[in-house]
């Protein structure tokens, strides 16, 4: 399975608001920090609007492909806005029948890889909430380092949960190989 990673370019919109947000109720939606309640664009919205803008050929926003299908995608934030600090990354495969074979993992270590190339930073984070054990599973698993536990800060499906934040210092990282 070749694993790529690139932006998405405009003829692909249709397909990548196909994959990520025409089922509202996809298992992904459920683990994505759920407690924000995000509403999904709808297809005009994403193929017509301005929602597109944020993810068409944004360096800071990829799509995840294997074998040229595209599956997911990762991000990139500044979290304190502006000052362009403090980096935060994500990562969402999208149809869950693509869980549980390490693409996650293949996936997020060659866009940290990435991130190191595009930003002169000395931190990368990443932060999660304590309910999803899958992403707490891939940062660990690449020696993410526990940063802060928020204690019962997210509220999700009538209980709180703690924010946990990871992070990785450039001179600690090594990228895994495939």
């Amino acid at each position: 399975m070749k694993l790529t990673l690139s932006e998405l370019q405009p003829d692909e919109v249709a397909d990548f608001w196909q994959l990520a947000f025409s089922d509202p109720n996809a298992e992904w939606t459920k683990w994505n920090g759920p407690y924000f309640q995000d509403v999904l664009p709808t297809r005009e919205e994403f193929v017509n609007g301005p929602a597109k803008n944020k993810y068409v050929l944004n360096p800071f926003c990829q799509v995840i492909r294997v074998d040229d299908k595209m599956v997911g995608m990762v991000t990139a934030y500044y979290d304190d806005g502006k000052l362009k600090r403090w980096l935060e990354a994500g990562i969402a495969i999208y149809d869950q029948t693509n869980w549980h074979h390490g693409l996650g993992h293949r996936a997020l270590a060659k866009w940290i890889d990435a991130l190191w190339q595009m930003v002169d930073l000395p931190h990368i984070g990443l932060t999660t909430w304590s309910g999803n054990v899958r992403m707490i599973g891939v940062a660990e698993h690449l020696h993410l380092k526990r940063e802060a536990t928020i204690r019962q800060v997210r509220y999700w499906q009538g209980q709180y949960w703690d924010s946990v934040k990871y992070g990785v210092l450039r001179d600690e990282w090594q990228s895994p190989k495939d």
